[in-house]
């Protein structure tokens, strides 16, 4: 049990992932780290999840790394350890918390109110839509300590707003509202009541073929920044998942008749 993060799954398949560390805006600190990546997997595994909507309790999303916890005494033993994964080939624990979500075979819905800085900013780009209240905070914070967007926000930055944008955030950690961050691309949309429309969102999309929404998910993650026969080719693909299967036939039943035919979840390869 994981004391920073708390993940709820809901008799309609829908799961909550809610940050719980309110009195400190959310900070992430290694526990809330090592809890965000054991959900996301946790979830990953689970066939009968169909959306997941991450939130934060108290007054902020995410307020971004936890500065004190991890540098206010210096180099010590965790932050060295920490450090000597930079020289790992592979995605290292930072990295985790935001790409991991990219994992789960389903929607992962970002519900961002107050702050979302830093941390907390990476992590919400690595849902599949970021839906913000209008008076949010949001920031590529990371200039701010002398870093730079570490958790996955040059992979995911690139797919969501153009280049110029993307340096203009992270050279000058510049704080914009949720308004501002849709008018760029940063967020999906905005919203007085964040988490609501998360859940209207997520019943729309469980509407349709879970595997096919799996499906997309995958191929739009592989195939967004391949070469164009990479991409046609990971259609084919993926398509091959899909055609012929219970769920197809379930999903042409439900859409040329009044039958009210129930998905069955399996298991789409990542």
């Amino acid at each position: 049990m994981n004391n920073r993060v708390r993940t709820d799954i809901e008799d309609n398949g829908l799961a909550r992932v809610t940050l719980t560390r309110a009195k400190a805006h959310n900070g992430v600190d290694q526990a809330m780290m090592d809890g965000l990546i054991e959900a996301a997997g946790s979830l990953a595994a689970q066939r009968t999840v169909r959306a997941v909507i991450v939130s934060g309790e108290g007054p902020s999303f995410c307020a971004g790394i936890d500065v004190k916890a991890f540098f206010g005494k210096g180099m010590n033993l965790d932050l060295a350890k920490l450090y000597a994964r930079l020289y790992s080939p592979v995605r290292n624990k930072f990295q985790q918390v935001s790409m991991v979500w990219r994992d789960v075979p389903c929607p992962v819905i970002a519900a961002i109110h107050g702050n979302c800085f830093g941390a907390g900013m990476q992590l919400a780009l690595g849902a599949d839509f970021r839906i913000a209240r209008p008076d949010a905070k949001l920031s590529v914070m990371e200039a701010k300590w002398g870093l730079i967007p570490d958790m996955g926000g040059a992979a995911l930055l690139r797919e969501l707003i153009g280049a110029d944008k993307a340096r203009l955030l992270a050279y000058t950690g510049r704080v914009v509202s949720g308004d501002e961050a849709a008018a760029m691309g940063l967020v999906t949309e905005t919203a007085e009541q964040p988490v609501a429309a998360a859940e209207a969102l997520a019943e729309e999309i469980a509407n349709r073929s879970p595997d096919a929404v799996a499906a997309g998910k995958f191929l739009l993650n592989e195939a967004w920044h391949d070469s164009e026969s990479g991409a046609l080719a990971a259609e084919r693909r993926r398509q091959r998942q899909l055609m012929g299967h219970a769920n197809q036939r379930i999903a042409i039943k439900r859409n040329t008749s009044d039958a009210e035919a129930t998905y069955k979840p399996r298991k789409i390869a990542k």
